[in-house]
């Protein structure tokens, strides 16, 4: 929910997340898969609130939640809801981009939202005040850092080091992009893997690669060494009214 990458790399797609979290808070759940309106959502659980920074749905929509828009805010409690219950209530929707417009975000900490559905790659934020949205180029590389955990230069830094990263491996896989992912480059402040000395630490890494029809859905807890990977057969939606 800290750092989110995109990858393309012909017709494969590669959503990589790092979750970057204080080392008291409870561990979160190892992946499980849930219905909701009829849409099949694989995420792994917090169990702090019951929400996620990370869902994949049976139709393939992929949802990724960073924390904070464009800079850091100062929290206002209380929230009346998780943004990562938001996350689930929002790619179990047939129109998720119309579901953000018309949803009323007042007392909910803002957020980034990385979303990927029907070929379409679109970033939604809220500030607290205004909700933005942009559709951006799925043919380009792509990544975020929470405003909530680094500053501008270090974002720069960060953005710098992927796409020297990117441009060194013009072909890359699964496996490289995760390396990639949990190397701290010399930082423990401000690398891909963080471990500050206020408790905030880099608790796992989740990916999920999108092929033709299917989705592989990968998940590494780094504090308990867990792996989980799934291979998820795509499937067209079929609407259910509730």
């Amino acid at each position: 929910m800290c750092t989110v990458s995109y990858i393309v790399q012909g017709r494969e797609k590669y959503f990589t997340s790092n979750r970057d979290e204080n080392k008291l808070r409870p561990a979160a759940a190892m992946p499980q898969t849930i219905t909701r309106k009829g849409e099949n959502i694989t995420f792994p659980r917090d169990p702090h609130a019951g929400g996620t920074w990370f869902a994949v749905t049976q139709t393939g929509t992929i949802a990724i939640l960073l924390n904070g828009a464009f800079e850091k805010h100062i929290p206002v409690y209380p929230y009346q809801k998780s943004r990562g219950l938001l996350l689930l209530e929002m790619v179990a929707e047939e129109s998720v981009h119309e579901f953000f417009e018309q949803y009323d975000l007042t007392r909910i900490e803002p957020f980034t939202i990385i979303l990927f559905s029907n070929d379409r790659l679109v970033e939604f934020r809220w500030d607290g005040l205004r909700k933005y949205s942009k559709q951006l180029a799925t043919d380009k590389n792509h990544i975020w850092s929470s405003a909530t955990l680094y500053d501008a230069a270090a974002m720069n830094n960060r953005e710098k080091l992927f796409r020297d990263f990117t441009a060194a491996h013009p072909q890359l896989n699964a496996e490289l992009i995760r390396n990639f992912h949990t190397d701290n480059h010399g930082d423990d402040q401000n690398g891909f893997i963080i471990n500050r000395s206020n408790g905030i630490q880099t608790q796992s890494i989740t990916q999920a690669v999108v092929q033709k029809d299917q989705l592989i859905f990968m998940y590494h807890d780094l504090t308990s060494r867990q792996q989980q990977e799934q291979l998820i057969q795509l499937q067209k939606r079929i609407t259910i009214r509730e």
